[in-house]
């Protein structure tokens, strides 16, 4: 039985597992940095938690949608990681990790339902923090939504192509993309205006915030091609080495593009919410 046959619509990671296998070190290498996805997502749980205090309360739902996304990214990278070791067990012989037979194959789709859940509240955050001079707030709300659903739901479908139909996985994946720049047109938008009026620290660090939105999101389609990065043209590379350069990518892209941007934004808060005379620090000293 060939290995379309026997895996069908499955992520690459599965066919290089029954192909060739896993050495120690990419085994190891994966499961480590999968483990460190969802430790920092914990992490950066109790960093929300501790710190919505330090801003003004009509800026603290951007904290709380904080809390919600690492909670959901915890609780999914976790299961993923788990998915990762279930699937592989060690073999003598070959000195490698192979597909257990009968084990759950290793499934990219709970990152995705991970950013169903995420990617539009990571959206709304920032119009929570920052003040709209001239867009209207529901309409680049609804904008976030509907762009950043689209982006992931067609994303989720041309993942199952990438082995067995090329031409389905770039078409949906050129899909996505699509909705993906009109979301960094609005993120533009919504920056340049809160820029407007804020104070000085706090227009440094949304501009700190548009570069690292750049660069974190431009990590996922470079994972979601990851196949394809190399000279095999239309036709995906079984290599593991590719298959942790996924697990490494998607693991920066996640922990940039939730706790740090998450971070960001707490400390664009603060900085507003001092402009406003709301002064934590001196509120605890005071006390």
């Amino acid at each position: 039985m060939d290995l379309i046959s026997s895996l069908g619509n499955s992520t690459f990671e599965n066919y290089v597992a029954m192909e060739s296998g896993f050495t120690e070190m990419a085994y190891q290498m994966s499961a480590h940095v999968l483990t460190l996805g969802y430790a920092i997502m914990l992490a950066g749980l109790l960093y929300f938690v501790l710190t919505i205090k330090t801003v003004k309360p009509k800026y603290r739902i951007s904290s709380v949608l904080s809390v919600v996304v690492m909670i959901s990214a915890f609780l999914l990278l976790l299961v993923q990681q788990q998915n990762w070791t279930g699937m592989l067990s060690y073999d003598a012989d070959s000195a490698r990790y192979m597909l257990d037979e009968g084990a759950d194959l290793f499934n990219n789709g709970y990152r995705y339902l991970n950013w169903l859940i995420d990617v539009p509240m990571l959206l709304f955050q920032i119009l929570f923090v920052v003040t709209l001079t001239k867009s209207d707030f529901s309409s680049v709300r609804n904008g976030f939504w509907f762009s950043g659903t689209a982006m992931i739901l067609t994303g989720y479908v041309g993942q199952f192509y990438e082995v067995t139909d090329p031409t389905l996985f770039f078409i949906w994946g050129t899909i996505s993309t699509l909705f993906f720049f009109h979301i960094l047109y609005l993120m533009k938008k919504v920056i340049s205006e809160g820029q407007e009026g804020a104070p000085p620290k706090a227009q440094k660090y949304l501009g700190t915030i548009w570069k690292l939105f750049l660069f974190t999101w431009m990590l996922y389609p470079g994972a979601y091609l990851m196949p394809y990065l190399t000279f095999g043209g239309l036709e995906p590379v079984l290599s593991e080495t590719l298959v942790v350069a996924r697990h490494i990518t998607y693991t920066i892209a996640d922990v940039g593009s939730k706790v740090i941007y998450g971070i960001l934004l707490t400390l664009v808060a603060q900085e507003m919410s001092k402009a406003e005379g709301y002064d934590f620090e001196h509120m605890e000293n005071a006390l």
